[in-house]
């Protein structure tokens, strides 16, 4: 990894060593990356691009950076430590190998890359150059988010048993007119990729490994080619069940997990981010006397970009393994590709051996979307 150079005859230094970050993309998520950066100690932004060479002027005047015109020179010109991807799915795996070859660490948006091919690809890359690869699902973070899943681990809660995760959004027609919006070739997938990934995500983090799933999907007021909502039914390696809701045509919008335990219901009800006060543990008839043990802990950080970041940077730093947070890039994933692959077979049960050999849904997730609207 480049680093600050010691002077000359002095031994180097690690504590002193800056991440030399470059941000690919300058839309609104982009300002959330480059806040990130500026809150950590040994990280800076030195450089930017985007297609819209005014936007990303726009950007480096307020949050520094160099401006190019391109990625490739971008990389020539600054050799960064970490690429942050911010640019749409489809761009992800180019831009993503080019930072690898270049010799920098990636972390991309959410959802990682269109398709499972394509981030086998990137994870490959990221493998040979000996880099690593971060995804950003900022739902994962947070003391609260935390808190529990250590709860859950140790079996402080019992056995989970069902759980309920809804993204109820709402997307209006204005949304889906970006060009590339709705479109399978160019966003990979509908509001299950683009948005209920974050929850499903969140889920996979608490409740661990998947064991088959059950998807249809369904166009129910949108003109867009992909789906505005979906339905499934997700089981767990664990012996969990629980059926999972996304749409982009809730106007009372909420994202949401509900999570029933041998001994208690865990909740988390929020839109955006999570704090202490969006969680709750209620204890079931007879374990009362245990929910003192499962109070969430005194100091609190909400989730967000930051958090994440942070914990990835110290990795970085540290030559130390991705943190949880940013672990198991694919797992999610898999979840949203195999309620695609499970609705383009009718609901049939899609397994991840199925998945791992399936022979269309690795490569990309179009898939038949039911029409509920009405005849012109």
């Amino acid at each position: 990894m480049p680093s600050t150079p010691a002077p000359a005859g002095a031994a180097p230094d690690v504590h002193a060593r800056t991440l030399r970050c470059a941000i690919i993309g300058t839309g609104a998520v982009a300002h959330l990356h480059a806040r990130a950066v500026a809150q950590h100690p040994r990280a800076a932004l030195v450089a930017v691009t985007d297609l819209d060479r005014t936007r990303a002027e726009a950007f480096a005047a307020e949050h520094g950076g160099h401006v190019h015109d391109t990625l490739e020179a971008l990389l020539a010109a600054e050799r960064p430590d970490v690429v942050l991807v911010c640019t749409p799915p489809g761009a992800h795996r180019a831009q993503t190998l080019a930072a690898f070859a270049a010799g920098a660490h990636v972390v991309v948006e959410k959802p990682p890359a269109p398709s499972l091919d394509e981030l086998d690809e990137m994870r490959a890359a990221a493998a040979a150059a000996g880099r690593r690869l971060a995804v950003v699902f900022q739902q994962r973070t947070g003391t609260a988010a935390a808190h529990v899943k250590r709860l859950l681990a140790a079996g402080a809660l019992g056995r989970p048993l069902l759980a309920v995760c809804e993204t109820l959004w709402f997307r209006g027609d204005d949304y889906f007119a970006v060009p590339w919006r709705g479109r399978w070739e160019t966003e990979g997938g509908g509001t299950t990729l683009g948005h209920g990934i974050h929850q499903i995500d969140l889920l996979a983090y608490l409740l661990g490994d998947w064991a088959s799933v059950e998807g249809r999907l369904w166009r129910l007021d949108r003109e867009t080619q992909t789906e505005d909502a979906s339905t499934a039914t997700v089981t767990f390696a664990g012996g969990a069940v629980a059926q999972v809701v996304t749409s982009a045509v809730s106007p009372r919008q909420v994202s949401a997990i509900r999570i029933d335990t041998q001994k208690a219901t865990v909740t988390v009800d929020h839109l955006y981010g999570h704090g202490h006060d969006d969680w709750k543990i209620t204890p079931a008839p007879g374990f009362e006397s245990e929910a003192e043990g499962w109070a969430l802990p005194a100091d609190e950080e909400r989730s967000d970009h930051a958090p994440l970041l942070r914990d990835v940077f110290d990795a970085l730093l540290a030559d130390a393994p991705l943190p949880p947070t940013a672990a198991d890039p694919a797992r999610s994933f898999e979840i949203v590709a195999a309620i695609y692959a499970s609705a383009a077979a009718g609901g049939a049960p899609v397994t991840p051996a199925d998945l791992a050999a399936h022979p269309t849904h690795r490569g990309g997730f179009a898939s038949p979307v039911t029409d509920m609207r009405p005849a012109p």
